[in-house]
């Protein structure tokens, strides 16, 4: 039996969805000649700078860390890059553009970790979106990276589904492992993969995600309502107003009722949508601890047929 051959690799990410990556390359013995990831940033109330969940790991393991704040604008930088004389980079949400000589500069080119099946959702929020839409799966492409906004030809593929159960965080979770595992196979056998070219017409885009999207439209139906809090929460968070001050609902739950959107039905803190309701299972108020509908209702003087906008 050959062994997988080893590959002299630069990693590139930030966030904790791309650790599982770095620790299946590492633990398979290629090389990693060095991790780029987006500079330590202001975090926690204090403001102090905090370095991204890769920046730590790979400290752990002893890697090399490169933060540049823009490999566009930094010519220096870019020539470091290519020094590094990589068979390979493998980019997993890193956060920041590559500018053509970048992409171009290892030998088989970078390698992009995408949580999404492509072209479906490229972009920034493609976990998100993907519940948001009511897709029936979700999954990993491991793309060759070109110039245009994930539009490079796909390597390797895995699906996983979405169910009602799913949430941004458990899909996260699932598909950074499945991630990891697929970017190892990808190079054990990166001398014979085909690359697919991506149907553009299929295309979307699953744009930033901002505080507002978290507001809910309690005209839409509690199905689109009770999808919209697995996928924001944690974060931006579902929310709402009552009298002008924001509500945070962390769980809901799909239930019959009718009534004008956004009335409240009953004590359980059943709220009309714009077809059935939902259940406001726990919420938070501003200022104050997470608490159960039921509890909020009792503690805050909240009425049937009160309105929540």
């Amino acid at each position: 039996m050959t062994s997988s051959p080893t590959r002299k690799i630069i990693f590139m990410g930030t966030p904790a969805f791309s650790v599982a990556a770095l620790n299946a390359l590492s633990a398979a013995g290629h090389e990693i000649l060095c991790v780029y990831t987006q500079p330590p940033r202001p975090a926690g109330r204090g403001q102090h700078l905090q370095k991204s969940a890769v920046h730590l790991r790979a400290e752990e393991l002893h890697i090399p860390v490169r933060t540049p704040a823009s490999l566009k604008k930094d010519a220096a930088a870019r020539e470091a890059f290519a020094a590094l004389k990589a068979d390979v980079a493998v980019v997993a949400a890193y956060g920041l553009i590559l500018p053509q000589d970048v992409l171009d500069a290892p030998t088989y080119g970078c390698l992009n970790i995408h949580a999404s099946l492509l072209p479906r959702w490229r972009g920034a929020a493609p976990i998100q979106r993907a519940i948001l839409a009511g897709d029936p799966e979700s999954g990993i492409c491991i793309m060759q990276m070109e110039a245009g906004l994930d539009t490079g030809p796909v390597l390797l593929s895995a699906t996983t589904p979405i169910t009602d159960k799913t949430t941004a965080s458990s899909l996260h979770d699932t598909l950074s492992q499945i991630g990891a595992d697929l970017i190892t196979q990808a190079m054990a056998t990166i001398d014979t993969l085909t690359p697919q070219k991506q149907d553009d017409t299929q295309a979307t885009y699953a744009k930033i995600l901002t505080r507002d999207d978290g507001r809910i439209d309690w005209q839409k139906s509690a199905v689109d309502i009770e999808r919209q809090c697995r996928a924001l929460t944690p974060w931006p968070g579902l929310w709402c107003l009552r009298q002008n001050e924001r509500l945070k609902v962390l769980a809901v739950d799909i239930v019959k009722g009718q009534g004008k959107a956004g009335e409240v039905l009953h004590r359980d803190m059943i709220v009309a949508c714009g077809q059935d309701a939902v259940k406001l299972v726990t919420v938070q108020p501003e200022n104050r601890k997470a608490m159960d509908g039921a509890s909020y209702m009792n503690g805050f003087h909240i009425n049937l047929g009160d309105q929540l906008t």
